[in-house]
């Protein structure tokens, strides 16, 4: 299974946070599932960094490098058609990042690991529980 994993959804693995649901823990732990990080929530992780409103052990770059090698992560590019459908997307959710995330599991056909339920009003397929 490929998985594209939100932006908390991520952070929560990542620290070993317990706001991750179980199923979402089950899927990353995985070892036969594709988890995917988008560039879009490194961009979003690298604002919540520079605001304050994000610690991590080391600086981004190395950080997601560690992780993607350590924990068998890829990541997912941003390209021009999930912009292009994000500019087509109706604005049931308004964080750009969200909306980059929801236009990639469109156009990529894969499942997003997200607690966030504003995702359904979108044609994904949203996991959490």
């Amino acid at each position: 299974m490929r998985l594209l994993l939100d932006t908390h959804s991520l952070i929560w693995f990542f620290t070993g946070s317990s706001n991750l649901s179980d199923t979402g823990r089950i899927l990353m732990e995985n070892p036969t599932h594709q988890k995917l990080i988008s560039l879009a929530s490194v961009w979003e992780m690298a604002i919540k960094q520079s605001k304050g409103k994000l610690t991590l052990t080391l600086p981004l770059e190395p950080y997601i490098e560690e992780k993607i090698k350590l924990e068998d992560f890829a990541t997912l590019p941003i390209k021009l058609k999930h912009l292009s459908l994000v500019s087509n997307l109706p604005f049931h959710h308004n964080d750009p990042f969200d909306r980059l995330l929801i236009a990639q599991a469109i156009t990529e056909k894969i499942p997003i690991l997200s607690r966030d339920s504003i995702f359904d009003q979108y044609n994904v397929n949203r996991i959490w529980n």
